[in-house]
C-alpha cells in the first residue's frame, strides 16, 4: 500500500492592514458585549441592595448592603403567582398557535399556483403600513367578545405580518426539487408541509417562535387596557401597576416624618423597579440557550445532492 502523503497546510500570511482590521472587529464585539452585560450586572446588584443605601450611589457590580426585601416586596402580593400562570399560559398557547397559523399561511403563499397570490400578499403587506388605531381596535375586540377574556392575549397576535413574510421567504428558498420529489412519491400538500418543509425550516421557526414568545412575555398593554379585572392580568401588567403605585406614593410625601421614614426604607421605588426587571427578564432568558443554535445553523446544507 502506498503511503498517503501528508499535505502540509500553508498558512496565509496576513499583512499589517488585515491584522488591524481584525483587531478592530474584536474590539467592537467586546465593546458591544460589555455594553450589554455591564448594565445587566448593575441592575442585578441594585436589586439585591438596600434601597436607601442604593440611593446614595456608588453601586456598580456588587451590592453594598445585601437584602432580599426588594424581592419580598415584589412577591408579597399574592397576585404575582397567579399572574405568572397567566403569562406562561399565554406565552405557550399564543406562541404555539402563532407558529401553526403563520407557517400554514406562509406555505400557502409560497405556492405559485395559489389563485390571487399576489393580491393576497399585497393586502397582507398593506396592514404593515396602516392600522385602524386604538379606538377601532378596542371596539372590534368588544364586538368579538374578547374583552375581559384570556383569548384577547392570544387571538389578535396570532399572525404577525413581518413573521409571516419572513417564514414565506425562507420556504421559498427551499429547492423546488424536494417538493417535486415528494409529489412524485404521492405526498399531498399537507404531507409535504409536515414532512418536508417543516423539518427543513427549524431555524426560521425557532427564531419566529422566540420573537413571538418574547412579545407575549413582555406585553403589559393588553392586560392594562383590555382587562377590567386584575384576576387575568399577566405578570408584566401586575408589576407595572405595582411600580406605578410605588412611584406615586414616593411623590405623595406630605410630612417630614413621612420623608424620613421613606428615606430610611429598605425598599424604594427604584430598588423595587430593579427587582421587577430581574423577575420579568430571567425566565425568558432561560429560553435563549435552547434556540441559540438555530440562529447560526442552517438546515439546508446538503439537502439537495447532485
Amino acid at each position: 500500500m502506498e503511503k498517503v502523503k501528508k499535505v502540509k497546510k500553508t498558512k496565509i500570511k496576513e499583512n499589517l492592514g488585515d491584522r488591524l482590521i481584525q483587531a478592530f472587529i474584536y474590539f467592537v464585539v467586546i465593546a458591544l458585549c460589555l455594553a450589554i452585560i455591564v448594565p445587566c450586572i448593575n441592575v442585578l446588584a441594585l436589586s439585591f441592595n438596600d434601597g436607601a443605601d442604593a440611593a446614595k450611589g456608588g453601586i456598580y457590580f456588587w451590592p453594598r448592603v445585601f437584602t432580599l426585601d426588594n424581592y419580598k416586596e415584589v412577591f408579597a402580593d399574592g397576585k404575582i403567582m397567579k399572574a405568572y400562570s397567566i403569562t406562561i399560559g399565554r406565552t405557550v398557547i399564543g406562541t404555539s398557535l402563532s407558529l401553526i397559523v403563520t407557517s400554514l399561511a406562509a406555505f400557502a403563499l409560497k405556492e405559485k399556483d395559489l389563485p390571487g397570490r399576489k393580491l393576497i400578499t399585497m393586502m397582507i403587506t398593506f396592514t404593515m403600513l396602516f392600522s385602524g388605531g386604538m379606538i377601532p381596535t378596542y371596539i372590534q375586540y368588544k364586538n368579538l367578545g374578547l374583552l375581559n377574556s384570556f383569548w384577547v392575549y392570544v387571538i389578535p397576535g396570532m399572525v404577525g405580518v413581518t413573521n409571516l413574510l419572513m417564514v414565506r421567504t425562507f420556504f421559498e428558498s427551499i429547492p423546488d426539487s424536494l417538493e417535486e420529489s415528494a409529489k412524485l412519491d404521492g405526498c399531498g400538500y399537507f404531507k409535504t408541509y409536515t414532512q418536508i418543509i417543516l423539518p427543513l425550516s427549524k431555524p426560521v421557526i425557532a427564531v419566529v417562535g422566540l420573537y413571538t414568545a418574547v412579545g407575549h412575555w413582555n406585553d403589559w398593554f393588553s392586560g392594562a387596557f383590555y382587562m377590567n379585572s386584575s384576576k387575568l392580568w399577566p405578570v408584566q401588567t401586575v408589576l407595572q401597576q405595582m411600580l406605578s403605585r410605588a412611584m406615586a406614593s414616593s411623590q405623595e410625601v406630605t410630612t417630614a416624618s413621612q420623608a424620613i421614614a421613606q428615606a430610611n426604607s429598605a425598599v424604594t421605588s427604584d430598588s423595587l423597579k430593579m427587582a421587577a426587571v430581574i423577575v420579568t427578564t430571567v425566565p425568558i432568558l432561560c429560553v435563549y440557550p435552547f434556540v441559540q443554535k438555530y440562529f447560526a445553523k442552517g438546515a439546508m446544507i446538503g439537502a439537495v445532492k447532485g
